[in-house]
């Protein structure tokens, strides 16, 4: 099958999903993951005419290399990735979502050198530690309105939603039950009078193996590789 077909087939699964959680699919954002995709092999201008324009990389130098090549090109790109401190000041200029805020020193950096370069405020989520994988990056759910509060002082940073990652070993019950932590976590902290620059109506989570469960769970975005490009 080709990009474009794998795309139709991908929203159409999308659709459902959402249908199941009394939702369309329009509310469900999908960012085609390119790290399958070299740059000029055609392969990310197939997604640019499947209608893909938010493409996520989850290594820096990557997301750089290709949003130089395709600066013409109308891409919104968001690092789904970690993010290390002393990348901050290359990717804010070119990032349009951080889906991987995972401490508070993180946030100050970005904040910090987001004023120096007198940049727009940075749109993030903040990364939560959902699953028992040892090693996974994110702040504990049940620290999360501490760590959010926290953030209000960062006046250059939007924290746009939560973002988590469900277990590699997870079966699919266990795979609901921790994406429905990150929602009830997202909803308990939303009763809550937020910081200004904290909307925090997004839930980022789902990938390939296990999309339709995080919209079936409330999924507002979907990072999506393998699926597209005919990888598994």
């Amino acid at each position: 099958m080709s990009i474009l077909q794998n795309v139709q087939a991908l929203r159409q699964r999308i659709e459902h999903a959402a249908t199941k959680s009394g939702r369309t699919g329009s509310s469900v954002q999908l960012v085609a993951v390119s790290k399958y995709a070299n740059t000029g092999d055609g392969t990310i201008e197939a997604l640019l005419a499947a209608g893909c324009d938010k493409l996520g990389e989850a290594r820096p130098q990557l997301l750089l290399e290709k949003a130089e090549y395709y600066a013409g090109q109308a891409i919104r790109w968001h690092l789904i990735g970690p993010l290390q401190r002393n990348k901050v000041r290359k990717i804010l200029p070119v990032v349009s979502l951080i889906h991987s805020l995972d401490s508070l020193r993180l946030a100050e950096a970005i904040d910090r050198i987001a004023e120096e370069e007198q940049l727009p405020s940075v749109r993030c989520l903040l990364e939560v530690a959902i699953s028992q994988d040892v090693g996974k990056q994110g702040i504990k759910p049940n620290e999360v309105l501490e760590v959010l509060d926290a953030l209000g002082e960062c006046k250059n940073i939007i924290v746009e939603g939560l973002m988590g990652m469900a277990g590699l070993d997870s079966d699919d019950s266990q795979i609901r039950r921790e994406f429905e932590m990150l929602r009830e976590t997202a909803e308990s902290v939303r009763m809550r009078k937020l910081p200004s620059n904290v909307p925090l109506l997004e839930l980022s989570m789902g990938m390939s193996d296990d999309f339709e469960i995080a919209i079936e769970e409330g999924a507002t975005i979907v990072r999506i590789g393998s699926l597209l490009f005919g990888e598994g």
